[in-house]
């Protein structure tokens, strides 16, 4: 029986993320193509991280046929549940694996390893030696054109491409199951849904700094092909998808794509592809979009309008439409090919407020926009932070909500127009990114967040995730989820309601909700407005309380105690 395993060392691409809680499309269409080859064939998937923590996996992995390394970071970004894999990573345990025949595919593989913000990708040319085939092209194609050529790769061309959209749709469907493997699976893992690839404003040249152009002109997956695969994945146990793998979800089956560098949006035919999706996963938990162009937005607001009301319809609330605002900078604007002015963002945030804004029954607002911002462009000087800065004060002074503002330095990427710049403005901003940095969390971000999310609010379901100390870090499933610190409690991989207390700069503090006092750790107890740590000390002395009078009668101002009664619960 044939083996495949496939190694996920994550991916994070401009319109694709595959780090946990993500699963990238990447090891479901190749899993997908070793199914179409062959349907008793055993397909094992790993990620990094199972490796990290269980060294003896790499033996089974040298078991294998076929070993599949996925890996790949375009563009940079924090991450809480696991990293991808750096090149030593993928050596050491390659080296370890001398049996099989074994394909580097991703990003890695095409455009070298994004190793951080402010550093151009690295060719690693001890992965050449160390892999048979490094996959330029698409790996599904180029492992199936492999496995049906008896895994004799002198004639396979590593640059194979799929020949249209539709080409990959049995990839898709037969390699959901891979999803079950996923150590996340069922309750902590998010599908990554591709809708299409490639770039309307490719006829433009695209944005200095991304490889989407690279891709050619938009080529949209079917309806029903997309429809179909979150169908598969829905029946294999998957209840969290996001629709993401696309770089302007408002721009699907937009007309003149290809003919236009803002192809006018089709409200029908995304009101069928959400309504088709939730026919087929009636049950799911989390529905969610990723990127949008805010040029696109601003240029056809009405069409647009229509599209982010179809998305509340259908979606889960604490949804963020990702727009890529990179500068609003004039110049660096122009110099860089760049989506949208100043003015064109602000409509775009504009409308998406005016229809998202309202919260959800999860205690976020149903639709935000998010902004991304990137640093070391062509023609960046130190004006470009004051005009950054201004842009964000506006926002915020204005009353808009952003429910995320992600400021990153370029990775530069071979066959961009930023390759040929490199880092050399990074390395001359870094004191004022650092300051700027600074100067947003403080200003804006912490503001912002209390807009967002008054003292007392109720957030739902959210995943404990990581532990420090006494305090666990956890997250709502969902694009971009805010990070919540929950003080004093120790049960990790389970989902709580919370109740916010306070803010930091990039995260909220929340306590559990509901709260019982006479079973409250002092942490937590601590935590809660109106106690504090002398009174929580006093209130573990005087436990337990036997009604809200005797809990009252504990506190020495009664003002305190009415507003700690506001976050704790006696259970009488």
């Amino acid at each position: 029986m044939l083996k495949v395993s496939i190694l996920d060392g994550y991916i994070d691409e401009p319109t694709c993320l595959g780090v946990p809680p993500y699963i990238s499309p990447y090891p479901r269409y190749l899993a997908g193509a070793v199914y179409s080859f062959d349907k008793k064939a055993n397909v094992c998937y790993y990620t990094i991280d199972q490796i990290r923590n269980k060294k003896e996996l790499i033996y089974d992995l040298n078991k294998s046929d076929l070993l599949i390394v996925i890996a790949g970071m375009a563009v940079p970004g924090k991450y809480l549940s696991g990293y991808p894999a750096s090149p030593n990573e993928i050596l050491s345990i390659i080296n370890n694996c001398p049996n099989p025949f074994k394909m580097l595919s991703g990003p890695a593989a095409r455009y070298g390893f994004g190793i951080s913000g402010g550093h151009k990708t690295k060719e690693i040319s001890s992965l050449n030696d160390s892999f048979d085939i490094i996959a330029k092209g698409d790996g599904e194609i180029i492992i199936y054109e492999f496995l049906k050529n008896k895994l004799s790769y002198d004639k396979i061309k590593t640059d194979l491409y799929r020949e249209n959209a539709h080409s990959i749709s049995d990839y898709a469907i037969l390699g959901a199951k891979i999803v079950t493997q996923h150590p996340y699976f069922p309750s902590y893992l998010i599908t990554e849904i591709e809708t299409y690839r490639g770039c309307a404003r490719t006829l433009v040249g695209g944005c200095s700094f991304c490889s989407e152009p690279s891709k050619g002109f938009p080529e949209f997956r079917h309806i029903d092909d997309i429809i179909s695969e979150v169908k598969a994945l829905y029946q294999n146990g998957i209840k969290h998808f996001r629709i993401g793998n696309q770089p302007c979800i408002f721009s699907y089956m937009s007309i003149d794509a290809g003919k236009k560098e803002r192809p006018r949006p089709n409200p029908d035919a995304i009101e069928k592809l959400f309504k088709g999706i939730r026919q087929v996963a009636p049950n799911l938990k989390i529905l969610h979009i990723d990127n949008a162009n805010p040029g696109v937005i601003a240029e056809y607001p009405k069409e647009s309008e229509k599209i982010a009301k179809t998305i509340v319809k259908y979606h889960t609330p604490g949804d963020v439409a990702a727009l890529g605002v990179e500068s609003a900078d004039p110049d660096v604007i122009d110099k860089n090919n760049l989506k949208a002015s100043p003015g064109e963002i602000f409509d775009a945030i504009r409308l998406i407020n005016k229809v998202g804004a309202k919260r959800g029954s999860n205690g976020m607002s149903e639709l935000l926009p998010g902004l991304n911002f990137v640093f070391g462009l062509i023609g960046e000087s130190k004006k470009t932070f004051d005009l950054n800065y201004k842009f964000l004060k506006d926002i915020l002074d204005k009353g808009l909500l952003l429910r995320r503002i992600n400021l990153r330095q370029v990775i530069p990427i071979p066959g961009t127009k930023m390759y040929d710049t490199g880092i050399k403005l990074v390395n001359k901003h870094k004191a004022d990114f650092k300051r700027f940095k600074k100067r947003v969390s403080e200003d804006i971000v912490r503001p912002m967040l209390k807009n967002l999310l008054p003292i007392g609010t109720i957030l739902k379901d959210v995943y404990c995730e990581k532990a420090d100390g006494k305090t666990i870090f956890g997250r709502q499933l969902g694009s971009y989820p805010l990070l919540i610190g929950i003080p004093g409690i120790s049960d990790l991989n389970k989902f709580i309601d919370v109740k916010i207390v306070d803010y930091g700069f990039r995260s909220i503090t929340a306590i559990p909700h509901p709260l019982y006092v006479n079973e409250a750790s002092r942490e937590t107890l601590e935590a809660v407005p109106g106690i504090g740590k002398k009174r929580a000390i006093r209130l573990l002395a005087g436990r337990p309380f036997k009604n809200k009078k005797h809990l009252l009668g504990s506190f020495d101002e009664q003002d305190a105690g009415k507003k700690a009664l506001k976050f704790i619960t006696i259970n009488e």
